[in-house]
């Protein structure tokens, strides 16, 4: 790095860098190539940890783009443990791909260093070392990328991904509620109706008016972790709530990590990019700890009265993996699951064939909910779908 340095060949590199990343998804533009390369003159080059923090603090916005980075830089700037992290991102995988550490930037990495390469080449390397990195898991078809796990989808898969849950809708069966609609062959007799009617037309003989109950769909509340541990999956799930916000009304969704927010007016835009930007600013915990006692708490408190009227349904999205192991977490989903109609919790922590409730927040849980269901794919996103809309399946009570 020094040499190249000297030799003026380091802002090269850097913007070759920045390029990578960007590829990668981490939104860098050439303002911030220019500061990078600015503070590593003030900085200098001595050291490689001062090198790396430099860049970070540069080039990094948000929590969650750190892995993505780490796994960038010490492929691009020649780690000495690069075969070993090489090896690692093409272990075999069911379907395709086994969820370890850090799959999904493993595939984001690998895409964009493989891009890069194709267009041209970093300056300064004679004969740069050749490494394959998963070029056969660049595409997926139609069967397979449905089965993916979000964890370890690439930017190409991610975008597929999500164009197919924009056209996913969740539906939930009507509900026989206490009001009435005219019916000409309702089972009722309207009496009101009758009598009105008799008065306008001023008949001895009086036509009876009928009506009918009347069905609709219950309110759907979403109370979705956003801690550090469900962060990718938390960001494929909001994409499948804002197609179900703007397809249907009542939709209420919350997202929690260690505080409660709600983002129902975010989801509301017509636009998913600008929801998402909208809920990124109002958002201050995001990939945070875990206190889903304290959130579900807050949530019992202020906001159960006002949104879980009328026989609502209510979906928790959480790996049930707790800070505070799990103090009054079973109280407080026990007053959430009374006062709702149905209580169905998606966990990702299903995928797993031997998973087992042993952490203290899933074995408080997991008594206090009607469904128990994984949510890591568009798979599991279509089997939410048919569960709802066969409600003796939903119905039945988790051991």
């Amino acid at each position: 790095m020094t040499q190249n340095g000297r030799s003026g060949r380091l802002a090269e590199n850097v913007m070759h860098f920045a390029r990578v990343l960007r590829t990668a998804g981490l939104p860098i533009g050439p303002d911030r190539v220019l500061d990078a390369v600015r503070a590593l003159e003030a900085t200098g080059l001595e050291r490689r940890d001062d090198f790396y923090w430099t860049l970070a603090s540069v080039f990094l916005d948000r929590r969650e783009q750190f892995d993505i980075y780490d796994q960038a830089f010490h492929i691009f700037w020649k780690d000495p443990q690069l075969l070993e992290r090489a090896m690692a991102m093409l272990l075999p995988a069911v379907h395709g791909r086994t969820p370890e550490d850090k799959p999904a930037a493993s595939n984001r990495v690998s895409e964009a260093l493989k891009a890069g390469s194709q267009s041209d080449k970093r300056p300064g390397n004679a004969e740069p070392e050749k490494i394959e990195l998963d070029a056969t898991l660049t595409f997926s078809a139609r069967e397979v990328l449905q089965r993916a796990d979000f964890e370890t989808m690439t930017i190409e898969e991610l975008a597929q991904a999500k164009a197919m849950i924009a056209c996913l809708r969740l539906p939930i069966p009507e509900v026989r509620t206490r009001r009435f609609r005219p019916d000409s062959e309702g089972a009722r007799v309207d009496l009101r109706a009758s009598l009105r009617a008799s008065l306008r037309a001023g008949s001895e003989v009086i036509a009876l008016k009928r009506r009918s109950v009347r069905y609709r769909h219950p309110p759907l509340v979403v109370l979705c972790d956003i801690s550090g541990s469900m962060s990718r999956y938390a960001r494929m799930f909001l994409q499948f709530l804002h197609a179900i916000t703007n397809d249907r009304d009542r939709v209420h969704t919350f997202v929690f990590g260690t505080r409660l927010t709600n983002i129902t007016r975010c989801l509301r835009h017509r636009d998913v990019d600008a929801a998402m930007l909208e809920i990124a600013d109002v958002v201050a915990d995001w990939s945070g700890g875990t206190r889903i006692g304290t959130c579900l708490r807050e949530f019992n408190l202020g906001w159960s009265r006002r949104v879980l009227g009328q026989n609502a349904v209510v979906l928790l999205i959480s790996d049930g993996l707790d800070r505070d192991a799990g103090e009054g977490l079973s109280k407080e989903t026990e007053r959430l699951h009374k006062s709702c109609r149905k209580l169905i919790w998606l966990n990702p922590l299903l995928r797993y064939e031997g998973f087992e409730p042993r952490p203290a927040g899933i074995h408080a849980m997991l008594p206090h909910v009607d469904a128990f269901l994984p949510v890591h794919n568009i798979t599991s996103l279509v089997d939410l779908a048919r569960a709802l809309s066969a409600p003796a399946i939903g119905e039945r009570r988790a051991a």
